[in-house]
């Protein structure tokens, strides 16, 4: 009988993929304490627990770094189910999309991911536009799929149904997303969010319900 062996490889890659988890941990929370300017590659080593010489064996340079942050939490939030399903009436649909949004957007740490890639897009384009790209413009694009399933002369009156995504995702945002974004207002309760979210979908539905005649 032969006796069973580990398979060195997979450990390896294991340990490669714990590390540079590690050094992406420690890396977010200098981002987000110093911004990007502010964030050294001394103090991201640091706040990571690995020697500067192991950083540079991941991440050629602090620019790599951040964009590695981004491309992960741009997967991250692309995981987010919300239920987009057509059999869904609108109402409801726009309600709990619009809290479980606003909730992903103003979460405690996540505010923090979207200010540092705003301040750093024009220097960066590409990482800005793959943000957007990868996170927003996708759910912009299934609410404006959900949207055009309901455009029917008994249901929504919608000629434009990704600018109508786009309005009722801003509505959303009022009062709530630019406070917290600019650290002016701590993250908004799921009450506010609530009384927010309902307005913004009552103001929706009163622009694009169909009149029945």
């Amino acid at each position: 009988m032969v006796a069973g062996t580990s398979n060195p490889l997979h450990v390896v890659a294991d340990e490669d993929s714990s590390k540079r988890r590690q050094i992406l941990g420690g890396a977010r929370k200098v981002f987000m304490d110093l911004g990007f300017d502010g964030a050294s590659m001394n103090e991201i080593a640091r706040s990571a627990g690995v020697s500067k010489g192991t950083l540079y064996v991941y991440f050629a340079d602090k620019n790599r770094l951040f964009e590695a942050i981004v491309e992960e939490d741009s997967i991250e939030q692309g995981k987010v189910a919300f239920n987009f399903d057509p059999a869904r009436d609108p109402e409801t649909t726009l309600r709990d999309f619009g809290r479980a949004y606003i909730m992903l957007l103003c979460r405690p740490g996540g505010g923090s991911s979207i200010r540092t890639v705003m301040a750093i897009a024009e220097r960066m384009p590409d990482v800005g536009r793959r943000f957007y790209e990868n996170v927003l413009e996708k759910t912009i694009n299934r609410l404006a799929d959900y949207l055009q399933a309901h455009v029917a002369p008994d249901d929504l009156a919608i000629d434009d149904c990704r600018l109508a995504a786009s309005q009722f995702m801003e509505v959303c945002k009022a009062s709530l997303f630019l406070p917290f974004v600019f650290q002016a207002a701590p993250a908004p309760s799921a009450e506010r969010i609530g009384e927010v979210v309902d307005s913004a979908t009552r103001m929706f539905l009163a622009a694009y319900r169909a009149k029945v005649v």
